[in-house]
């Protein structure tokens, strides 16, 4: 036990406290994380470069399929008009010799349900994996 430096009723004078008071740490870890979680989407970005000009044609990039399927459930391989029987040919016949094989739907917002599902379908087994949904973004007044 220690003994007491000051008078006989208990308190100690001019000692150290042996306790850590963590509270003022968690405060400000608490705020560092905060601060890193609101900075670091921001600090994510490419390297700036000046690229150099050449006289050469840049190397072909590939477009986007896009397959459109209108009210009338027509369906479309970009511009193209597919019949529903010959779909799943049209597709294996594009994506054939590609290297990206994302293929995105815009579907007509009349449409039902169970057409939209038909053609997810349909793509499903032309043997496309990947399938990405156009929408337009919302106005805001």
């Amino acid at each position: 036990m220690a003994f007491n430096v000051g008078g006989g009723d208990g308190r100690r004078i001019g000692s150290t406290m042996a306790e850590i008071n963590i509270i003022p740490l968690v405060d400000v870890v608490l705020v560092l994380l905060l601060i890193f979680m609101l900075t670091a989407p921001m600090m994510y970005r490419g390297i700036d470069v000046n690229l150099p000009r050449a006289a050469a044609k840049p190397t072909a990039v590939e477009e986007r399929m896009v397959l459109t399927v209108t009210k009338e459930r027509g369906f479309y391989l970009n511009d193209r008009r597919v019949t529903p029987a010959g779909l799943e040919d049209a597709l294996r016949d594009a994506f054939r010799s590609r290297t990206d094989k994302t293929l995105y739907l815009k579907a007509d917002a009349g449409l039902t349900y169970g057409a939209v599902i038909e053609a997810m379908d349909r793509v499903r087994r032309a043997g496309i994996e990947r399938l990405g949904m156009v929408t337009e973004p919302v106005r805001e007044r």
